[in-house]
């Protein structure tokens, strides 16, 4: 079945695409603005660790109101708040009224949301389509957002000459509130029933249980929580291995990294053939084996394209993992579930970066930073071992892959 025919996935798809332009210009204009007002790094890294706290600290509790409320609601409100909030963003913008504390809060109330809103989205989703359809969605999604990246500061940064902040605000706002009409168009799905009432510390640890039990998708969970570790690592020290160690300019930069984002493409391309030859479970445990050979000839190199290459190859795998996780999460999730163990898990796997970024920023105060991508394929080596012994190729996916 051709899924733009279906009413539904075009609609969602829409808001996706949507919400994708929205966060690119979010993410380019805000930290202009920041430096403007304040010219201070700290204060741009402070408003990324406020639209990274939500994730953190209400994942689990934006879980158990995904699975109490109707996701439909979720959708329509969430979005209008949005829409609501984004309005403010530009008045406060608009009339140079804004000070650094109104920005801390409207980025923490807008990933809030839009981590929410993102929750029922994902939640709904199962609602709308059959099991057999899970992959091919999640493989189109990632396709927008990995063109999004590619594309999304290229473009901007070259509007900027012609368009100012508050251009580009209005942009944002036109976007959400095109989401939210949208998303009052989706069919209107049930409440799923809740076998037992509980309080929500009992949802939360009902959550927590859920995802435990789920050996299907436990191991995965613990596999890309490493694999985050290791990815933020890298990210930590690359751009200051390619500009300061290995000489090289911001451009050659910036073009490393359009080169190593066009796997995301591929990926998302390839993963339906990949899928018609292989089950889900014997590509993901194979995927470490493709990473361990990538940080290991990353250790040897000294040249920026070959390294945005291999960062390619790496992107490739990070985003076949995420789509066969994705479409695994909501395959054997029972419905009524699926919020508070989308929201688990995905506070589980993001704890792992401010870990991994950490640990990297002082690796280069003291060590060579090749020795970090060393390190990077030992925790890899680890992780294909993890997928082994659970017998995760030929027992998780059993099953499940004769769609």
């Amino acid at each position: 079945m051709n899924l733009f025919a279906n009413k539904n996935f075009l609609l969602i798809y829409s808001i996706n695409l949507l919400g994708t332009i929205s966060g690119l210009i979010y993410t380019f204009i805000i930290p202009l603005i920041l430096y403007d007002l304040t010219n201070s790094a700290f204060a741009m890294s402070t408003m990324r660790m406020m639209e990274f706290l939500p994730n953190v600290l209400l994942g689990m509790l934006a879980g158990v109101l995904v699975d109490r409320v109707n996701r439909n609601f979720m959708l329509v409100y969430g979005g209008l708040l949005k829409f609501l909030l984004s309005i403010v963003l530009l008045i406060a913008i608009s009339t140079e009224e804004v000070v650094l504390w109104h920005l801390y809060i409207l980025g923490f109330l807008l990933a809030t949301i839009g981590y929410t809103v993102g929750n029922a989205s994902n939640a709904i989703i199962p609602q709308l389509f059959e099991k057999s359809q899970m992959t091919a969605i999640q493989a189109k999604f990632s396709l927008v957002n990995t063109l999004g990246s590619i594309i999304g500061p290229a473009l901007t940064g070259a509007l900027l000459i012609w368009l100012s902040y508050n251009h580009f605000l209005w942009i944002y706002v036109i976007c959400m509130g095109m989401c939210w009409l949208l998303a009052t168009k989706i069919e209107r799905t049930d409440i799923p029933v809740q076998p037992t009432k509980l309080s929500i510390w009992g949802d939360m640890k009902e959550g927590i249980y859920a995802l435990i039990e789920n050996k299907t998708l436990l191991t995965p969970t613990v596999t890309i929580l490493i694999s985050n570790f290791a990815s933020s690592l890298c990210i930590g020290v690359q751009a200051f291995y390619v500009l300061d160690v290995l000489g090289n300019t911001e451009e050659q930069l910036g073009m490393m990294y359009t080169i190593s984002a066009i796997g995301g493409i591929f990926a998302a391309k390839t993963i339906l053939p990949l899928r018609k030859k292989f089950r889900r479970g014997q590509i993901y445990s194979q995927l470490p084996i493709i990473d361990l050979l990538v940080f290991l000839i990353l250790f040897t190199l000294d040249s920026w394209v070959l390294i945005g290459l291999l960062f390619a190859i790496r992107t490739y795998t990070s985003v076949v993992t995420n789509i066969i996780y994705s479409a695994i999460r909501q395959e054997t999730t029972p419905n009524h579930l699926l919020g508070r163990v989308a929201g688990t898990s995905s506070m589980l796997m993001k704890l792992a970066v401010p870990a991994g970024l950490l640990v990297g920023g002082l690796w280069a105060e003291v060590w060579p930073i090749p020795y970090v991508f060393l390190f990077c394929a030992i925790i890899t080596l680890v992780n294909y071992i993890v997928l082994k012994r659970a017998m995760f190729s030929l027992a998780s996916f059993l099953g499940l892959d004769k769609d």
